[in-house]
């Protein structure tokens, strides 16, 4: 596997931000919440919720946000559709489509021929399916959404390899760092501003006294 540091490097995309941003946008979305393999049946993901997050869908804006991402960057043959409407009284569920076995294939072999988040029907990749369930999203937290997903499709997560922990323990010295570096320009100005208002007072009190 290519490293996340590899990667990085390679991504012309982005190459205007600094490097540890790199690092730091491949892992946050390589690893965390919604990072998983799913099972080779699972062939369709089908979102829908309202646009607003009032009325019940603050968690499934939250899922299709947070986690969907991280869930199609490693099922990239999975289509993966969100629907979502103006009706804030209406229902926010996700629809797990089933293949039969003889028409399963690798969730990572080939792109999904299409992956939608606009407001419109399910995709259609001409895939078979022998079976769907679904999850009723309004008023539930991402978390259980995304723990009542893990449960349904027993979907394997991602864990970090050791390379990637390394790496996540240099972005974090690097924060903390940062972190320092920051606090210190902050009393550095603060200094500065002392003296210049020391200065600024001392040089009233001379022309005063020239005045005078």
């Amino acid at each position: 596997m290519v490293s996340v540091v590899a990667r990085a490097r390679n991504l012309k995309t982005v190459q205007s931000l600094p490097f540890g941003l790199h690092i730091a946008l491949l892992l946050a979305i390589r690893l965390g919440p919604g990072a998983a393999i799913l099972p080779k049946d699972v062939k369709r993901i089908h979102l829908n919720f309202a646009y607003k997050l009032n009325e019940g869908h603050y968690g499934s804006r939250k899922f299709w946000r947070n986690h969907l991402p991280r869930l199609k960057y490693h099922n990239p043959a999975v289509s993966m559709t969100v629907e979502r409407t103006t009706d804030q009284q209406g229902p926010a569920t996700m629809t797990i489509f089933f293949a039969p076995p003889s028409a399963s294939e690798s969730a990572t072999a080939s792109p999904a021929p299409s992956s939608s988040t606009t407001s419109s029907t399910v995709a259609s990749d001409h895939t078979p399916f022998d079976r769907t369930e679904t999850i009723d999203m309004k008023n539930k937290p991402d978390t259980e959404i995304l723990a009542n997903f893990m449960r349904i499709t027993n979907a394997v997560q991602v864990k970090a390899t050791p390379e990637e922990e390394a790496e996540l323990e240099i972005l974090k010295d690097q924060r903390k760092r940062s972190e320092q570096d920051r606090e210190m320009m902050l009393q550095l100005n603060r200094k500065i501003k002392r003296e210049k208002a020391l200065l600024a007072q001392a040089r009233g009190s001379v022309e005063a006294q020239k005045v005078a």
